[in-house]
């Protein structure tokens, strides 16, 4: 099984290319109406690209990179005329709590090169689109960019190049087995004594593992995990009684009080801010 298959499942993602084509000057970009679930995403296929951001990074590209911003991270993109930088930019909304589990443990800049074979071909199939005329152009786009960054996830996992988090764990040999597990059933009376007898190891050495790994406690990863599957859920206009049950709480007041601690809102109004667009 592919270790990052279970992740995938549960992963959202949405994306909307807002510029493609040829650049010449600067751009800043900000979204001041996001929290902390946007990012933001630039590829360039030709020419010479600069970037500045607010995080101190000063960077020049002249090499086809897809460069990721995960967080919200005020930047600047600039090029001459003469630069000739072809590239297209798209916003990122992640949603869910496992944004916190994922997305927030990322370097708050990314920069790869195009050396898989799969990312060159959703590429080429971006500016292919770019340069279609047909109906549903926008939305192929926006859903290829999806597909590259989650290209770029597996390929970052299966280089090693992420040391903490989710990605680190479903990497590690004895901890991606119990985190799948977690993630195929949530709704079980999880322990860390169950987790750590999956994981073929002492609870105190699992514990400690499991932390140093991901980041989090095994118990407030679960919890995390449980209300992202909630929201999934909800999102299905399911009861919140029985999202409840599905993920692992006996009533639904249980539900309500831990999704209130994890989002700041009731599961009622957090639906209604999702559907609102807010």
């Amino acid at each position: 099984m592919d270790k990052l298959q279970q992740l995938i499942n549960h992963f959202s993602v949405d994306s909307e290319v807002i510029f493609h084509g040829d650049f010449c000057g600067d751009k800043t970009f900000n979204d001041n109406t996001a929290i902390d679930n946007h990012g933001f995403l630039h590829f360039l296929r030709s020419g010479k690209l600069t970037l500045r951001s607010t995080t101190g990074h000063i960077m020049t590209f002249d090499q086809p990179t897809i460069i990721v911003l995960p967080a919200v991270t005020e930047h600047k993109i600039i090029a001459s005329e003469t630069d000739n930088a072809d590239l297209f930019c798209a916003t990122l909304k992640f949603k869910g709590i496992e944004h916190q589990q994922l997305v927030a443990i990322l370097p708050r800049l990314l920069c790869l090169s195009l050396d898989s074979v799969a990312m060159k071909n959703t590429v080429q199939w971006i500016f292919s689109e770019m340069d279609a005329t047909g109906l549903g152009k926008t939305t192929i786009m926006n859903k290829l960019c999806d597909i590259l960054l989650i290209q770029m996830f597996r390929q970052l996992a299966e280089s090693g190049m992420v040391l903490q988090g989710m990605l680190a764990g479903l990497s590690h040999p004895a901890l991606a087995k119990t985190l799948v597990m977690l993630h195929e059933s949530p709704q079980q009376a999880w322990t860390v004594e169950m987790m750590a007898k999956h994981a073929a190891m002492s609870r105190s050495k699992f514990a400690a593992l499991f932390r140093e790994t991901i980041g989090q406690t095994p118990n407030d990863f679960l919890t995390d995990l449980r209300i992202s599957h909630a929201q999934q859920l909800l999102q299905q206009d399911k009861s919140v009684a029985i999202v409840a049950n599905s993920v692992g709480y006996e009533h639904g007041s249980a539900l309500a009080r831990v999704f209130r601690k994890k989002t700041g809102l009731s599961p009622r109004q957090w639906l209604q801010k999702l559907h609102s667009g807010q």
